[in-house]
């Protein structure tokens, strides 16, 4: 999955999580790798606080890597940002575009964009 979204600007990242979680479960069994780039890099941050009642996406990624989902964020786009691996969510690495992504895309069935 190559997300692109800002985390709270839309529902495209959850939505993106929701189907990871599913797409993972025994009954499915898939692997699923998530590139973060642009904007969605920030889901990775930790920290996130956001209103009550409301999806939390650092809960829901640390879910996804909990079950085995990998996950990456674009080394361009954190650095853009002014982000350090420090501030990541524990189990986010980072990768580029050129090396990792383009690897993932090649050896995957699927490639999804959000």
């Amino acid at each position: 999955m190559i997300l692109q979204s800002a985390p709270y600007g839309d529902e495209r990242i959850w939505n993106a999580f929701r189907l990871a979680r599913a797409l993972t479960t025994a009954v499915i069994g898939m692997n699923v790798n998530i590139f973060l780039t642009g904007d969605a890099v920030t889901t990775a941050k930790r920290g996130q606080k956001p209103p009550e009642s409301y999806y939390n996406l650092e809960k829901m990624l640390k879910e996804l890597i909990g079950q085995g989902v990998k996950a990456i964020a674009c080394r361009t786009c954190i650095a853009a940002r002014g982000l350090t691996q420090d501030e990541l969510i524990e189990g986010v690495q980072i990768g580029t575009t050129v090396g990792t992504l383009a690897k993932w895309v090649k050896e995957s069935q699927k490639v999804l964009s959000y």
